[in-house]
């Protein structure tokens, strides 16, 4: 059995911050002990890691991602495995992606179909929601024994009419489902009906450049669709995470159900909390590069989602990593915005760019851990397994250096898309080492990882309802 130790870092979790020494053996953590102990200076490892002024973090866990999705006669440009090598250098050691049941076909198909993209490919450890895209008795039957199989989160959409939309009955009885069998629904929640509306005016009037993507997919149709999940998550007794919430009206919905007490959780990503609608803007079509849905916002709106992240009205941070090329993929949509594929690289970013929100005072190095770690393996069944650093728990591990700075770069970065989101951005910390289940991924800047390391995860029910 390897033995390793990790000497002389700052082990930070979401709940303690201490100098520490970390003892892996078999893949998991085996001890966490204070540097100056008999116990950490007895032991003798295989492989001795020094971790000198660095922080020592749990691997992120990134719950939101779309690798290989097909979408808009395309698709994401990261595979399995070029997406799961980018979030290790970015110091994520587990993601969660959607498998995708399509209008006509069991969900098991659709799973299956997955299972078969990362299988064998992935270079860390994965699990899998599911889009329904079809929900009706067969299966609303399925779910139940998706979720004995480990697959516990089923998300929705109130977007995409004629693709992945489904209408309040079908809503209802997917949550009905989830009430019974223990899963998780997520939304995704914008009134996609009213939205073509506005998109087909915007078109006839001949406003098709990319800035209108954000001006036609308007803050109250976010806040109005995220008004009526939470109520029809009340009447069918579900518990409810809305996903990309973005704009200022959305969050006070969610903050409202939580303070009744509520199963009702908010998660964001990095576009929402460091780009705007002034990127939507840029000229020669270069705002399509930051075509997503939900669309980004105006600037004033970033106050409401960084308080939101400090009273825990939201409680995760992914990136909805969903990837397309700007030459060839999001030039598409030249002529026509409601042609761009809708998606921005990020799960490489995510970490670095959440520690340079701890260094400008937005939130605290424990938030830190809690909103990219602990909290999304709590949320989808994965804690105390992943997300911490404790005895017990698979030893994902990353070495973080807190001082070093770089710039973001598609020159650099290691996603499989020929821009960065943001590109020439300037932030203190980067990643260093990263091991999962006690192997190396990164050492030292330098990547030994290898496809197929990854394993699939097999979830438990949601650890972090009220």
């Amino acid at each position: 059995m390897t033995r390793t130790v990790i000497r002389g870092g700052f082990v930070i979790t979401a709940s303690d911050e201490v100098h520490a020494d970390v003892l892996i053996e078999g893949g998991r953590v085996a001890a966490v002990v204070a540097h100056d102990s008999s116990a950490a200076e007895s032991w003798t490892a295989d492989r001795v890691v020094d971790a000198t002024g660095m922080y020592v973090i749990p691997g992120g866990v990134d719950a939101h991602t779309h690798m290989e999705l097909p979408f808009g006669g395309t698709a994401a440009s990261d595979t399995f495995e070029t997406g799961t090598r980018a979030a290790a250098w970015g110091g994520t050691t587990t993601i969660v992606d959607f498998a995708v049941q399509s209008v006509g076909q069991r969900i098991r198909e659709g799973l299956d179909t997955w299972h078969a993209k990362a299988d064998g490919r992935c270079a860390i450890d994965y699990g899998f929601h599911m889009i329904l895209s079809d929900v009706n008795e067969d299966t609303l039957k399925e779910m139940d024994n998706l979720v004995e199989d480990g697959v516990t989160s089923f998300k929705l959409f109130m977007a995409y009419p004629g693709v992945f939309y489904s209408d309040d009955g079908q809503i209802l009885r997917a949550m009905q489902r989830t009430a019974g069998n223990g899963g998780l629904t997520m939304m995704h929640a914008e009134n996609g009906i009213a939205i073509d509306v506005l998109v087909e005016q915007a078109l006839a009037a001949g406003r098709t450049d990319p800035r209108y993507h954000g001006e036609v997919r308007r803050a109250l149709l976010e806040a109005e669709a995220t008004h009526r999940a939470i109520q029809l998550a009340r009447v069918a007794g579900s518990p409810l995470y809305v996903v990309h919430v973005s704009a200022e009206e959305a969050v006070e919905e969610i903050a409202r159900a939580r303070d009744m007490g509520l199963n009702v959780f908010g998660e964001t990503c990095p576009q929402y909390l460091f780009l705007s609608t002034d990127n939507l803007a840029e000229p020669d079509f270069e705002g399509a590069k930051y075509v997503c849905s939900t669309p980004l916002r105006p600037k004033e709106h970033q106050a409401a989602l960084w308080r939101g992240l400090r009273t825990n009205d939201l409680s995760v941070v992914s990136t909805d990593h969903c990837p397309f090329c700007f030459v060839g993929q999001k030039e598409l949509g030249r002529g026509d915005f409601s042609k761009i594929p809708n998606g921005l690289p990020g799960v490489e970013n995510r970490m670095d760019l959440l520690h340079q929100a701890v260094l400008d005072g937005h939130i605290s190095r424990r938030r830190w851990i809690e909103l990219a770690c602990a909290t999304p393996s709590r949320m989808f069944g994965l804690y105390p397994r992943k997300g911490t650093i404790a005895p017990g728990a698979d030893a994902d591990i990353v070495l973080y250096d807190p001082h070093v700075r770089q710039t973001l770069s598609a020159a650099t970065h290691h996603m499989n898309v020929d821009y960065s989101a943001y590109e020439g951005k300037q932030v203190t910390g980067q990643v260093r080492t990263v091991l999962s289940r006690g192997e190396l991924v990164l050492d030292d800047r330098e990547y030994v990882g290898r496809a197929g390391h990854g394993q699939y995860l097999a979830r438990s029910t949601s650890q972090y309802l009220i």
